[in-house]
């Protein structure tokens, strides 16, 4: 499974990626805020540090300006990917510019027969969002399952990967990976934890004495 990270924070991507864990990146209007930056310079900051793909939002509700917006996003860099959200304009958007072999990814998705449209109408990524459908009371990981069964149901005409967003913790990333979601958007935080685990930190402590104890030096 393809980890992208959700930030448009420059300094925790830069972190993650010389790890080597990034495969690609998501932005939204929401984060874009937290950066306090210029929408256009961070997407082309983070295009000179990853290379896979990176998702830039529309930020209309108009089919016709989120084409043009895409065709302008789309010049920043090869890797852009054009995130437009699951409505019918959006569809309709999604539909144009995928006809320009630009990649789309279509967000906001809360329900599979969302997820079948929009692959129909030439979505590269869905995004189905669980931890929201979580704090209503619905089971965010149902709706990934669901998704990829219908996908997987027809290999020869859906080519869309399943993008899971919206992670709450290193438990979901787990679940969605033995679903086989082909890739999911994580936080940074969530990323961290995920290399953590206590009894490792426990067993690191006890070598670590046990080799002083040698009175050895490397």
């Amino acid at each position: 499974m393809k980890f992208f990270v959700d930030t448009a924070n420059i300094d925790e991507i830069s972190e993650l990626s010389e790890m080597g864990i990034v495969d690609g990146v998501t932005t939204n209007p929401s984060l874009i805020y937290k950066s306090g930056r210029d929408f256009k310079e961070v997407i082309k900051e983070i295009a000179r540090i990853v290379s896979g793909p990176i998702s830039a939002e529309v930020t209309s509700l108009d089919k016709n300006e989120m084409i043009d917006q895409g065709l302008e996003l789309s010049k920043i860099a090869n890797n852009i990917v054009i995130k437009v959200p699951l409505t019918e304009h959006g569809l309709i958007a999604c539909k144009n510019l995928s006809k320009k072999s630009i990649k789309v990814n279509v967000t906001l998705c809360f329900s599979s027969s969302q997820a079948l449209i929009a692959s129909k109408m030439g979505a590269t990524y869905i995004s189905p969002f669980i931890g929201r459908l979580d704090d209503i009371s619905n089971e965010g990981l149902n709706l990934i399952e669901e998704i990829i069964t219908i996908y997987s149901n027809y290999p020869d005409r859906l080519s869309t990967e399943v993008l899971v967003a919206s992670i709450r913790s290193p438990l979901q990333v787990a679940q969605v990976a033995q679903m086989g979601a082909d890739v999911a958007t994580i936080p940074p935080k969530i990323i961290k934890q995920m290399i953590k685990h206590p009894l490792t930190d426990i067993g690191l402590n006890s070598f670590m004495e046990d080799w002083k104890k040698t009175g050895q030096t490397f």
